[in-house]
């Protein structure tokens, strides 16, 4: 497990990069709940709980410049502990305009985290890395993209957080 652990630091260790390069990371939020099928804005369950606060972690050594995050409970507290871990505060966007984030995310040339849903995360990871990919299951919360902008030319990689829920 500590040999995994340290080739998924590896993966997601950033780039050296030079003045024109930085790196986008966009992951869905953690676990929501589902008890109630009425409830449009759930917060996350205990899983998803931790799987944010291991998030933190694993972007820990990533000098994230900017967090972002759509307007709902959950994703806002996916990102709130790696926020809270950089003392930056997370910026809204509308999941509904992705044209308006990409935009946004190209022209800050920054370090970022953006926590989206199951079918914008990959979405906009397509877009900022010129393809296109299908959106993630509904069960699917594990992936992170990683997406290395240099001089207008990207490199997309998907990892898997290593994560099981302890509860």
């Amino acid at each position: 497990m500590k040999l995994f652990a340290f080739f998924m630091a590896l993966a997601i260790s950033p780039p050296v990069l030079g003045n024109d390069t930085y790196c986008v990371y966009l992951v869905r939020h953690a676990e929501k709940d589902v008890s109630n099928p009425e409830n449009r804005n759930p917060q996350l369950t205990a899983c998803g709980v931790e799987r944010a606060q291991r998030l933190s972690k694993i972007l820990a050594d990533v000098d994230l410049q900017a967090i972002y995050s759509s307007d709902y409970v959950r994703t806002r507290d996916t990102a709130s502990p790696t926020a809270s871990a950089r003392k930056l505060s997370v910026q809204i966007y509308n999941p509904g305009h992705l044209d308006e984030i990409l935009q946004r995310l190209i022209t800050a040339k920054q370090d970022a985290l953006v926590v989206g849903h199951s079918n914008t995360t990959s979405a906009l990871a397509g877009r900022l890395a010129g393809i296109s990919l299908e959106d993630m299951r509904e069960q699917e919360y594990d992936q992170l993209y990683q997406v290395v902008i240099t001089d207008g030319h990207s490199t997309l990689q998907l990892l898997h957080q290593a994560f099981e829920c302890s509860r």
